[in-house]
């Protein structure tokens, strides 16, 4: 799993109406439990950015699919190449029947340009069942809706030591100013509070993003993601001014914040010779400490949900891929109706490496107490929003060196000057939308 998805939504994909596939002998409702052979002689493609140990789970996942319709499924990576591979598979009238993707400006853009196919009403009705409204809203573009997400990342989380927090007397927060009073029981003890890892800012965004979603609210973030609203706006100076009073606080935060890296940060907690007590990020943390192996997650390793600031409803910011649909042919409705069931996440859940946001996926199959944790937070938040970085254009939202990450860092530096931190993030979103 990459660490930060920020894969660019290149600006090529010119997208031609797409060549309707229709596969011979399809019939039935898509109902993949009336009858194992169904689909029998059909061959659906399907794409996504995953390889490696996630393309082995995924394909065990399609499997059953195959299994249970008769269906022969062949699944191929487009590594982080998504909009142009579409692109020029689209253009040569061949695309996948499915694609998993992890930009839903990609799935946006898809279905503008009339290449992607609605769900039917057999998976609406699987969805409706399954997902919260966010989620189902996160698929829907111009009133309809055209994704199932899949696949889901917690960046709400809060890791911390558990022995150095032990030592200290300090204890899980209730909220944002209890977290700065646990930090500094930390800091009393002789470790940094926190270590922050900087060095090309996107966890600042992050950061951010998570308290801007609490002291704002959905509406206002995704208003402030379609640049609706300006970077001056006085929601965003809120926010900021509540980082500052844990970013400006040099008892708190490890020095050197601008020049470490994130996974430097990480084993500045659960390394060797730890020097501090907390750090922030998703639940891809999990996977750095068990790769540095010196920690375990889930006995010294543990995390909390990322604080609320004063009477914020329970707030996750994440990612994740959603699985979208070019043709309408009965098999590829019938693999999406399947994408939507619980079922089909139950087959990967166990393996590792999966957040499922199906809500009735059986979280007792999750392989430790750390992943079924991360997956209740993310099933019964309140409010749930998309990276926002990930949901602006690259030159702002996804680009090392400018933009968002660049003067997030220069904040962390300097977060005494909020109006021109604002003012700084306006122009550069102004040039980039």
């Amino acid at each position: 799993m990459s660490i930060h998805s920020h894969r660019t939504l290149t600006a090529s994909v010119s997208l031609a109406a797409v060549v309707g596939l229709t596969l011979a002998g399809c019939s039935g409702s898509g109902d993949n439990n009336d009858d194992d052979a169904e689909f029998s002689g059909e061959t659906l493609e399907v794409s996504g950015a995953w390889s490696g140990a996630e393309q082995e789970n995924f394909e065990k996942v399609l499997d059953k699919f195959e299994q249970d319709t008769g269906a022969t499924v062949n699944y191929s990576s487009f590594g982080d190449k998504a909009a142009t591979t579409l692109g020029t598979q689209i253009e040569g009238g061949s695309p996948p029947n499915v694609a998993m993707l992890a930009q839903p400006a990609l799935m946006t853009q898809l279905a503008q340009d009339g290449n992607l196919v609605p769900l039917s009403q057999d998976v609406l009705d699987e969805v409706n069942d399954n997902y919260s409204q966010s989620w189902i809203d996160l698929g829907t573009v111009d009133g309809e809706v055209y994704g199932v997400w899949f696949k889901a990342s917690n960046k709400s989380t809060v890791w911390y030591n558990a022995d150095i927090w032990g030592d200290a007397g300090a204890e899980p927060p209730e909220s944002w100013d209890d977290f700065l009073t646990q930090l500094q029981l930390v800091a009393d003890s002789g470790y940094a509070g926190i270590s922050i890892g900087a060095d090309v800012g996107w966890p600042l965004t992050d950061w951010f993003e998570n308290v801007y979603l609490q002291t704002a609210g959905g509406d206002m973030y995704d208003q402030l993601a379609a640049h609706e609203i300006p970077w001056t706006d006085p929601s965003v100076a809120t926010a900021l001014e509540t980082l500052a009073t844990l970013w400006g606080n040099s008892a708190l935060v490890e020095p050197g914040s601008a020049q470490r890296t994130f996974p430097e940060s990480v084993s500045a907690v659960f390394g060797a010779d730890p020097t501090a007590g907390t750090v922030y990020e998703g639940d891809f943390v999990a996977g750095v400490i068990k790769d540095e192996g010196v920690s375990v997650v889930g006995e010294n390793a543990l995390f909390f949900d990322f604080p609320l600031v004063g009477d914020a409803e329970t707030s996750i910011v994440g990612g994740g891929d959603v699985a979208v649909a070019f043709t309408d042919d009965a098999a590829t409705q019938a693999l999406m109706e399947y994408l939507a069931s619980p079922e089909s996440a139950e087959v990967w859940v166990p393996e590792g490496g999966l957040t499922s946001p199906n809500k009735d996926v059986d979280t007792a199959l999750y392989p430790d107490e750390t992943a079924k944790k991360i997956a209740e937070a993310l099933t019964g938040a309140e409010v749930f929003r998309f990276d926002m970085s990930d949901l602006t254009p690259s030159a702002f939202g996804g680009t090392e060196g400018q933009g968002f990450w660049q003067i997030m860092i220069q904040f962390l530096e300097n977060p005494t000057d909020i109006p021109g931190t604002q003012q700084a993030l306006e122009d550069a979103a102004v040039a980039a939308y």
